[in-house]
């Protein structure tokens, strides 16, 4: 019987193939394996495998022709076979039969694994928890498990960090919600699995959960009684040494009802655990006390660094070893950022527009806000306010392109670049617009603190409607960045530069700093992006016009 051959989808954003070239003509007989055709994708051109023996009887595209995804390219069968009603409208019948049974197959899956699910829920013991793997962000659909801190048989306390969640956008501590023994983990370090499915089972200790794994019992049940025995009694063995005796730097925080997550942050943060007073159960602290403490005083460490450019971190340190290469395997972060900026670079037309401000005013306004009690911005705090009232004026810059419209977002979030060592987050300030230079400047060490330690939350890398990105710190002048998408622009700051300049006809020492506005030329034109960057160039050159 004739087999329909379809156009491929030989990438994830391919919507139709172009024929480059044939290798075999009608009449010729074909093996499976032979090399079909070359099909240009709309990223490469690709060899096109046979799967079935017999004869081509017939081609759908010619060579230089395009053809949708899924549609007909070609008929093999037996020599002489009639395929005049596969040449119409009955071979897209047939391309629509076999993907009606692909779904209806995929829906037997599903509905395989619901009444899985549902037995699984109908067996667990009382006691039992069943914790799934979390939805960290709302594009995430897997999850890794960078780090596991506990193992089978460990102790479990509510509050105590599980494990290191990796998602598509950071890296995330989760926190155990119940008291227990940790009875079984369904993936290893560096092992992903779906949102929603098993991650880890906590209970009383020697609880039979074999009927809620898939697989049977738990891997670790595979060990030799011996060793099983002692790997139960070494974590009793090592709580028990921890509790008596607790040593002299943390003596003082062992009494305090606190989170280990909590306790992190505060370390991170610098922040003096005796001032707080916990929100949990009996006054226990935990992470929302931290990241919602605002101290008395402004923070002495946090002023020592006056540099132009967002907080960032350095990358993990790499070891140069002469004549030999090494890798290192990607994480879930570096792969969807990749993913992210291709195809932000490859789907929106970038343009770039630079310009570039006299900040001499900006410094002397600086000047006198620091000197203010309690006061301390940074010119990026200055920027970020000064970008967030331009877009006000200049609404078009503040949307998104769909396929068939574009959005104009009614509020203005700007993302603001945060470099880490597993490479780049962007945390979101909601309607920067209406926030004051001290609002700005706190909520940007806040999230850029937080970043480093992962303890960013999901929703505060959502919902940004522009980015800014700044290289100042490092000497960098003049760079363009790529749109962070659903955003249709994003502005890239430079350092500020002390140069001659031209004032009033003479030469005279200045301060001067490059803005670099990426646009997607779908949305903002030319002329739009440049009345945006002049809104801000006044801002900036005239500081005062912000209070208009």
């Amino acid at each position: 019987m004739a087999e329909v051959i379809t156009m491929p989808r030989l990438s994830d954003t391919m919507t139709d193939g172009k024929v480059a070239k044939w290798h075999f003509k009608v009449g010729d007989t074909v093996k499976e394996g032979d090399i079909l055709a070359e099909i240009e994708t709309d990223k490469a051109v690709q060899d096109f495998e046979s799967e079935v023996n017999g004869t081509l009887l017939y081609i759908g595209t010619e060579e230089g022709d395009s053809s949708p995804v899924d549609s007909v390219l070609a008929i093999i069968g037996e020599k002489g076979e009639d395929i005049s009603t596969l040449k119409g409208g009955k071979a897209a019948e047939v391309v629509s039969e076999k993907k009606e049974e692909e779904k209806t197959d995929e829906e037997h899956k599903t509905e395989d694994k619901a009444t899985s699910i549902e037995k699984t829920t109908a067996e667990i013991p009382a006691g039992v928890e069943v914790i799934s793997m979390p939805r960290l962000s709302d594009t995430m659909t897997e999850g890794k498990v960078a780090k596991w801190h506990f193992k089978v048989g460990d102790k479990v306390k509510e509050g105590d960090i599980l494990a290191e969640i990796e998602t598509d956008k950071a890296i995330q501590d989760f926190e155990s919600e119940f008291n227990g023994t940790l009875l079984f983990t369904s993936v290893g370090e560096g092992e992903a699995s779906p949102v929603d499915t098993i991650l880890a089972i906590i209970g009383p200790e020697g609880t039979d959960v074999s009927g809620i794994t898939s697989g049977g019992a738990p891997k670790e049940a595979s060990k030799p009684a011996a060793e099983q025995e002692k790997s139960e009694k070494a974590p009793k063995e090592s709580t028990s040494e921890k509790t008596e005796t607790p040593s002299a730097d943390n003596a003082s925080t062992e009494r305090l009802a606190i989170s280990p997550l909590a306790k992190k942050m505060a370390e991170d943060k610098g922040i003096d655990l005796k001032t707080l007073k916990g929100s949990g159960e009996n006054g226990r602290i935990v992470k929302k006390d931290i990241e919602n403490y605002e101290p008395k005083a402004a923070s002495t460490s946090a002023d020592k660094k006056e540099s132009v450019a967002t907080a960032s971190t350095s990358p993990a340190p790499m070891n140069f070893v002469q004549g030999e290469d090494s890798e290192t395997p990607n994480s879930q972060v570096r792969n969807i950022i990749a993913k992210r900026l291709s195809e932000s670079k490859f789907t929106a037309p970038h343009y770039y527009l630079i310009v570039e401000i006299n900040m001499d005013k900006a410094i002397e306004a600086r000047k006198e806000i620091n000197s203010l009690p309690d006061t301390k911005i940074s010119f990026n705090d200055m920027i970020i306010k000064a970008t967030a009232m331009a877009l006000r004026k200049h609404p078009q810059v503040n949307s998104t392109w769909k396929e068939d419209k574009i959005i104009h977002h009614g509020n203005i979030n700007v993302g603001v670049a945060v470099a880490i060592p597993d490479g780049l987050v962007v945390p979101v300030l909601k309607n920067a617009d209406q926030m004051n230079y001290n609002q700005i400047s706190a909520a940007v060490k806040d999230m850029a603190g937080r970043a480093k330690s992962k303890g960013l939350k999901a929703n505060e890398m959502e919902g940004s409607t522009f980015s800014v990105s700044n290289l100042g710190m490092f000497g960098i002048e003049t760079f363009t960045s790529i749109i962070n998408q659903p955003n249709s622009a994003i502005l890239s700051v430079g350092a500020i530069v002390e140069k001659p300049i031209v004032k009033d006809g003479q030469i005279v020492v200045g301060n001067t700093m490059k803005l670099s506005l990426a646009c997607d030329h779908r949305v903002v034109d030319g002329a739009t992006g440049a009345q945006f960057l002049q809104t801000l160039r006044t801002y900036l050159e005239q500081p005062l016009t912000l209070l208009l």
